[in-house]
């Protein structure tokens, strides 16, 4: 193994052949193999000449960490996502004595660190949503200026078979980190990708493996997709818009997840990555619409309030099909129609009873 920081692939007749990178001394080295797995993460430099990469930015996380001295968690060792307008934050402990705190800031531009403007917009915005027991903590930190940022990626998987190469995790799929599921989907990619490299037993014929690896990509969608949408689809709702209609259904996607038993063990095994059926997740979806729906029609309906339903009905169709769209319906929904599908599934099938023998 050799650790090094690589530069830039090397590539001959559009076959990837390897990488250039430096090595812990800073010389330049180059090393070669019959494929390069990419996975350099969202700030990837080299997935241009591999994928079609349309990387839209939704928001930042301004991120601190509180000294729980001076306050506590409502609910001690569990994550909290407050829903702030006009959008979430998020704590969760990162040890005994400390907690993470992720403020979401809407849009491509945040107000600036540097010149005081991020600490007046968390003094007036944010800390009077927050818990009272976490208000104190968080304004001492804010004063301190002890706070970074990070951008909020989005990109939808679009690849270019290369031989060669093979792209992996946020390398060219990224989805809002709200939910936390890009590890999630990362290690369902290297599961997938296992699966299919088990029965090669040549690696050199280039064109030959990227053939065999074509279903790796229709192959990750159950899962990848399940939790971009998941993902995407909850940062919508837990970020309205100023309409009514998007604030009753975020408040009735918080009080169908309070129901507990199936309406929150399912969406929570969607977002896990437990439960790789988009059906699953699209029925959840619309089932909250309907349960705000019934919000507003119950006890006594009115035409003011069935006119709001209808336009919670239209409101969480407007969050969901762009997601979706973006993921490719037919991947999602009909992959069996695909055919290095049925090619890769029976390679994995393969896979699995060798794994079942051994």
């Amino acid at each position: 193994m050799e650790q090094g920081t690589v530069t830039s692939l090397i590539e001959e007749k559009g076959t990837v052949k390897g990488v250039k990178y430096k090595n812990k001394d800073g010389q330049d080295v180059k090393t070669y193999a019959p494929l390069t797995i990419v996975c350099d993460g969202c700030f990837s430099n080299l997935r241009k000449n591999l994928c079609i990469p349309q990387v839209n930015i939704v928001s930042h996380f301004v991120g601190m960490v509180l000294n729980l001295e001076n306050g506590k968690l409502p609910h001690p060792n569990h994550g909290h996502v407050i829903l702030a307008n006009p959008s979430p934050v998020l704590f969760y402990p990162v040890s005994s004595t400390e907690v993470r705190c992720l403020v979401d800031v809407p849009g491509p531009k945040m107000p600036s660190i540097s010149n005081g403007d991020m600490a007046k917009y968390m003094i007036t915005k944010v800390v009077s949503q927050l818990p009272p027991d976490l208000r104190d903590p968080f304004l001492e930190q804010v004063e301190k200026g002890d706070i970074r940022s990070m951008p909020n990626r989005s990109m939808p998987a679009s690849p270019l078979p290369t031989p060669g190469a093979v792209l992996l995790g946020d390398a060219f799929n990224m989805r809002h980190p709200l939910t936390g599921g890009g590890m999630t989907v990362a290690l369902a990619d290297v599961v997938v990708l296992r699966d299919l490299l088990r029965p090669m037993e040549d690696f050199t014929d280039a064109v030959a493996l990227t053939k065999h690896l074509e279903s790796f990509y229709t192959l990750r969608k159950p899962v990848a997709s399940t939790i971009n949408t998941l993902a995407g689809a909850l940062y919508k709702v837990f970020s309205p818009e100023p309409d009514q209609a998007s604030r009753e259904m975020r408040e009735a996607c918080f009080d169908y997840l309070s129901l507990g038993g199936m309406y929150s063990e399912g969406p929570i095994a969607l977002l896990s990555g437990l439960n790789p059926r988009p059906m699953s997740l699209v029925a959840h979806f619309f089932a909250v619409a309907i349960y705000g729906v019934g919000r507003l029609l119950l006890p006594f309906p009115s035409p003011e309030r069935l006119l709001l339903g209808v336009r919670l009905l239209l409101s969480a169709y407007g969050i969901i099909f762009p997601i979706v769209k973006s993921e490719g319906v037919r991947q999602m929904f009909f992959p069996i129609t695909i055919p290095s599908y049925n090619r890769g599934a029976s390679v994995v099938m393969k896979s699995a009873m060798f794994d079942m023998m051994t």
